[in-house]
């Protein structure tokens, strides 16, 4: 017995002295070499990152290089080394606010957790009582029985002052599901009018719809709620909610996460904040289609998007198409900005962190090419296929670049390199 505790004992001498020298070993090695090593890992991170953005099966991937890189950051304590956060301040911060969504319990990928976030933003997400009256929970849960729920919607509007009308129309999305039912693109958009000076959100509230004939209900119901700041800047806040439907007929709501179902990274789809609505042509009513550009346009007087106190979006470096006309002429031939895909390269006109908020890594690759390849964006700017087509994948390889002599914009910002 002591002979088999003696050897316990030396092999957990050994191998805990091996786990201690092996973080030092490194630590060594990146602090002796930290351009190597910082120019390495950035290169694995990008382009995993790429490969993440086209392929969801190669996200673990994606996940497992930040999280060595936040790791050894951690071990060596690189955020504390003066020099080594002097030269690669924009690497070090990007990795800690992109390796918050890794943690335990922080799906929505804010820097709380998921439990926090929920319980100090209940009061810009909630449901309106109105919404959730029995009558209209039912009538809205079908789209054979929608009209009724529409119905329901114009009679509260009788109610209502002519600046705090609702606003609402049915339509399908032209790239999501909803997150119980990927296949089902059918939406009833009600928008409830906000009073900033009293401190009341202006809410989007959308509730999945079947699609007709559909035997399987749609759950999802979710809120994304803005107010305006006096600077110019609006909160945005994030909730989906499900809906039970029981044998008796009767319908409750609770938050999806607090059911038990997880949730999403808010901000990596919703960049702006609230998005435009662009349904699926033909999808809206002639009488509702009105209604489509009320609410875009209430969505372009909101301002420039922020999200309180819960991620720095900032920290995730200038996004798709802030390269200038000489980076792409050396990436894309000498004359390349001659040409009508050059020329609308323009998204960094609105998306940029006084405006729209940039379009960076994370990002959601459906939405981003639905809207390029769609039409929808650039805004105002008519393309033949091909050139949206071309478009898009210029902006994607100039974002993604890992070329040493001609980095992308996401390289060459996580280096430290003005962009």
């Amino acid at each position: 017995m002591y002979l088999r505790l003696s050897l316990l004992g030396l092999c957990l001498v050994l191998f805990g002295s091996h786990a201690l020298a092996a973080p030092a070993t490194l630590c060594a090695r990146v602090k002796a070499q930290p351009d190597a090593w910082v120019t390495a890992r950035v290169d694995a991170l990008v382009l995993a990152a790429r490969a993440a953005y086209e392929h969801d099966e190669a996200q673990p991937a994606y996940e497992r290089v930040l999280g060595g890189i936040a790791t050894t950051i951690k071990q060596c304590k690189l955020a504390q080394d003066e020099s080594f956060i002097g030269r690669y301040r924009e690497f070090v911060e990007y990795i800690e606010a992109a390796n918050v969504a890794r943690l335990p319990d922080h799906e929505l990928g804010f820097n709380v957790p998921d439990k926090q976030y929920f319980a100090e933003t209940q009061q810009y997400v909630q449901i309106p009582e109105f919404l959730l009256q029995p009558d209209f929970l039912r009538a809205v849960s079908r789209y054979e029985t929608l009209a009724r729920a529409k119905a329901l919607l114009r009679q509260l509007n009788e109610c209502r002052a002519p600046d705090d009308q609702l606003i609402f129309f049915s339509y399908k999305s032209r790239h999501l599901g909803t997150p119980d039912s990927p296949d089902s693109y059918g939406r009833l958009l009600i928008v409830v009018p906000g009073h900033a000076a009293q401190g009341v959100p202006e809410k989007w509230v959308q509730f999945g719809i079947t699609d007709p004939g559909a035997r399987a209900h749609v759950r999802n119901v979710s809120v994304v709620s803005t107010i305006l700041a006096p600077d110019g800047t609006a909160n945005v806040y994030f909730k989906d909610f499900y809906r039970t439907y029981r044998r008796d007929g009767s319908l409750t709501i609770n938050g999806r996460w607090e059911l038990g179902y997880g949730d999403d990274n808010c901000v990596q789809c919703h960049k702006s904040g609230i998005l435009p609505i662009f349904p699926v042509a033909g999808s809206v009513s002639a009488s509702e289609q009105p209604n489509v550009e009320a609410v875009n346009q209430r969505f372009r007087a909101y301002g420039t998007p922020r999200f309180d106190k819960y991620i720095d979006t900032s920290k995730f470096g200038p996004g798709l198409g802030t390269a200038d006309l000489t980076e792409r002429n050396q990436r894309f031939g000498a004359s390349f900005s001659n040409t009508t895909v050059a020329h609308a390269m323009t998204c960094a006109a609105c998306h940029q962190p006084e405006r729209l908020g940039s379009l960076n890594w994370p990002m959601d690759r459906t939405i981003i090419s639905s809207y390029i390849k769609g039409g929808q964006m650039p805004y105002g700017y008519t393309l033949q296929t091909t050139e949206r087509n071309a478009l898009y994948d210029r902006l994607i390889q100039e974002y993604f670049a890992t070329d040493p002599t001609h980095p992308g914009i996401l390289k060459s910002w996580l280096l430290g390199r003005a962009h």
